[in-house]
């Protein structure tokens, strides 16, 4: 005889996938904002009038500086977000918000990428590796990009159970 499937929990009862959602749709708008520049190599390293440019300056200048004039790997990183994650942002929320548990395994390999290129690469130049990029502004840098790492651990916490929309966080 069959085991019948568990019944997904409703969206109000699953706060934290409406957390998520929140959270990864505004990721997917920084992905097309600051990732896709230095991706495809426009110029951030003086003020503009353009806004997204000044942005990217703005956070390049005060935090971040590889991000100011990226190395070709960072450029590869960058490229990753814009083209590979941002993608994954929209079928992530969406997935989250109709409770698709086929986005288990996705989410597993989307949070160990990041984890490791955002937390480790990146990180370990900024704080540890060739002067010139290392961060004078440790503060803001973690601000900034510390969510970009933690928000996908949870999830890869939130998504370590098979049928993850199945039972409450």
């Amino acid at each position: 005889m069959a085991r019948p499937v568990p019944v997904n929990l409703a969206l109000r009862d699953r706060r934290i996938d409406i957390f998520f959602a929140v959270v990864f749709s505004a990721f997917t708008v920084t992905s097309i904002i600051s990732d896709l520049l230095p991706t495809v190599g426009v110029d951030f390293s003086q003020p503009s009038d353009n806004f997204f440019v000044q942005s990217n300056y703005w956070y390049a200048h005060d935090a971040d500086p590889l991000f100011m004039n990226p190395p070709d790997w960072m450029r590869i990183i960058t490229g990753l977000s814009a083209f590979v994650y941002m993608p994954f942002y929209i079928v992530l929320v969406y997935a989250l918000l109709a409770a698709r548990n086929w986005i288990q395994l996705p989410s597993v390999i989307y949070a160990t990428m990041i984890s490791s290129l955002t937390g480790i690469v990146v990180f370990g130049v900024e704080f540890f590796g060739e002067p010139e990029f290392r961060t004078q502004n440790a503060v803001k840098f973690l601000l900034f990009n510390l969510p970009y790492v933690l928000v996908p651990l949870v999830l890869l916490v939130r998504m370590r159970k098979p049928l993850p929309f199945t039972r409450r966080f």
